[in-house]
């Protein structure tokens, strides 16, 4: 990617080593590839792709890019690759990250995202050298009264689902082993809560953008568990380079940098699953759809974030409204299956992000 344009915090970046957690993921794969291409030294760290097509899978990665397929929960195998890489920069995204699985699959999910996430902090806790790191979480760690209020970084966790709940423990851990263990080390953390994440290159299950997808490619139709729960819908370039600003500005000052971070669109910006429905039919997507059955498992009506400290204090700003956002990922799967090359897909929504177009 010679004629990228690059940002300021891109830049800090190159020669840097960086480990990630779930690199093989939909956020993992653009996370890599940023990094990669903007000639960090990458180490992931993940389970094999567990979708078909796998965006990870179909990207070509430089020589100073190394993947290791091995589960967060074997200890002293994350341990041993960390130790031996000895990063500069953590991102931790290695996550069961789907609340319908959580329901069917409880303790795998609070298995991978609670335990693996002690496992990190453990690590953490050995290490010696300067060490930054990330922890993303969710904008689902909150307690969600329905209020229709948009959540700050101190409002209470809560979880009425597996998922959410075991997002939010983990919350609790990261902030515990903050206080307890990191305050006077030399390893600086902190947690980044971003909203519902949309893009090209998602292909997972229970999620609305890639049902959207299956339905436009497979002709078929799509059943909508319920169209008027809003949510606060964002490019996955949004927060992943709010997590690269983050992860820049916590190397040089722990003290104003730790803690949770929100990352989301404008209050004014959240819209309804009926609505993205309706941007991505006429942005090109072809499918009939109806409200399907009231969903057996429970699903908030409202979730927003407010990012005022992520704007006030990073400087970070989103740069897509969610119907932009909706109608680049629409774009992306169209041509996708035209066989345009994923790489050059890629690409194209980096430049186009970097140049605010």
């Amino acid at each position: 990617m010679e004629d990228m344009v690059e940002s300021k915090d891109l830049s800090f970046f190159a020669n840097k080593r960086i480990f990630i957690t779930g690199h093989t993921g939909f956020k993992g794969s653009w996370l890599s590839y940023i990094l990669d291409t903007n000639r960090s030294i990458v180490k992931g760290y993940s389970l094999s792709p567990n979708t078909s097509p796998s965006l990870f899978n179909q990207l070509k990665f430089s020589n100073n890019f190394s993947s290791i397929i091995a589960d967060i929960n074997h200890f002293d195998k994350l341990k041993k690759e960390i130790v031996d890489f000895n990063p500069d920069i953590i991102f931790h995204l290695a996550a069961q990250p789907i609340v319908i699985e959580s329901y069917n699959n409880p303790k795998y999910t609070f298995d991978t995202n609670f335990t693996g996430t002690l496992n990190l902090l453990e690590i953490l806790r050995e290490i010696d050298s300067k060490c930054v790191c990330l922890f993303i979480t969710t904008d689902k760690v909150y307690t969600n009264t329905e209020q229709k209020q948009s959540f700050k970084e101190d409002d209470r966790l809560g979880g009425d689902d597996p998922y959410s709940a075991s997002k939010a423990a983990s919350e609790i851990l990261i902030n515990s082993y903050s206080k307890s263990y990191f305050s006077e080390s030399n390893v600086s953390i902190a947690s980044v809560r971003a909203g519902n994440v949309i893009g090209g290159g998602d292909w997972s299950k229970y999620r609305l953008i890639p049902d959207i997808v299956r339905a436009h490619k497979d002709k078929s139709h799509l059943d909508v568990r319920n169209p008027k729960a809003v949510r606060p819908w964002q490019h996955v370039l949004e927060p992943l380079f709010g997590y690269i600003k983050l992860a820049k500005k916590l190397s040089n000052d722990k003290t104003k940098y730790s803690g949770s971070w929100n990352f989301g669109p404008e209050q004014d910006d959240i819209k309804t699953v009926g609505e993205v429905i309706n941007i991505a039919k006429t942005s090109g997507m072809d499918f009939s759809y109806s409200e399907g059955e009231v969903n057996k498992y429970h699903e908030s009506n409202f979730l927003s974030l407010d990012i005022s400290k992520s704007k006030n204090t990073l400087s970070w700003n989103p740069k897509w409204n969610s119907e932009k956002a909706i109608k680049k990922t629409v774009e992306w799967y169209i041509n996708f299956y035209k066989k345009h090359n994923t790489q050059q897909l890629i690409e194209n929504d980096i430049k186009s992000y970097l140049n605010n177009n």
